[in-house]
């Protein structure tokens, strides 16, 4: 897992607000390919479960570790977008 994880260049991005998780888990689509629905990442990109393209934290506690895992205990780059206030209450 880990030489196939680190075969090729990430991206490593922190998504935060309403319903983060469940909204990332929900694009990015079921873990298995052939089960994910067309127009999520994994339904349309995803062949085999195995070669698993995209990762998406199931939960707080798993968000939080693997925030720290990539990033450690450096302060994260906050990104506010002026739009933010007419699309998030």
């Amino acid at each position: 897992l880990v030489e196939y994880i680190g075969s090729g260049p990430s991206v490593v991005i922190v998504f935060e607000g309403p319903d983060a998780i469940k909204t990332v888990r929900t694009t990015v689509g079921a873990t298995n390919p052939a089960e994910a629905v067309p127009g999520t990442i994994r339904g349309d990109l995803g062949l085999e479960r195995g070669r698993n393209l995209i990762h998406a934290s199931d939960g707080p506690e798993s968000a939080e570790r693997e925030v720290k895992l990539f990033f450690g205990d450096k302060p994260l780059l906050e990104y506010v977008r002026d739009v933010d206030r007419w699309i998030v209450e």
